[in-house]
């Protein structure tokens, strides 16, 4: 695949309110309710960027850093922070929106790994990712030092082998 997308191509807005039934003894939305709904918008975007079915690979990391009161109204926003050769990284900003109040507070964020599958599940080819904004260039960066630290933590590659995290840790010539 030749195309390269940016980043915006795949921007995925999702709304929800948190009802009784989706909230802990605290009345807060449950984590796992929260990580599930993270997942759809993930998907969603991976499944633009590549315009093919798509599967969870793994959940990189997630903050819970705000609860999500019962009635509370969920943004989550979702782009492709950065394509590999069959893989793509995707960020996810969680926004608990007040429009009574006029506030937004970001309660959490996460980063999923999804792989694009053919008809019989094997992992394919997927487009570029060009990033365009600061924020975007900073994620995409970052994801690749994150593809690498996992390789290595997962066996996959020597330290020895990396790029990107040698060069947070070598000294300046």
């Amino acid at each position: 695949m030749a195309k390269v997308k940016k980043a915006s191509e795949s921007l995925t807005i999702m709304t929800n309110i948190v009802l009784p039934n989706d909230t802990n003894q605290l009345r807060n939305l449950f984590g796992g309710e929260l990580l599930a709904r993270m997942d759809r918008c993930a998907s969603i975007s991976a499944t633009r960027h590549c315009e093919r079915r798509v599967v969870t690979a793994s959940v990189n990391h997630v903050s819970f850093d705000h609860p999500i009161p019962e009635g509370g109204i969920v943004v989550m926003e979702s782009k492709v922070s950065r394509a590999f050769s069959t893989s793509m990284e995707i960020y996810v900003d969680v926004w608990l929106d007040d429009p009574i109040n006029h506030k937004k507070i970001q309660t959490n964020k996460g980063i999923y790994t999804f792989v694009a599958v053919d008809e019989f599940n094997r992992p394919i080819p997927i487009p570029d990712m060009e990033p365009e904004t600061d924020l975007e260039k900073e994620r995409h960066a970052a994801a690749l030092r994150r593809k690498e630290l996992s390789l290595i933590l997962s066996g996959r590659m020597k330290p020895s082998e990396s790029v990107e995290l040698k060069k947070l840790f070598q000294e300046p010539v």
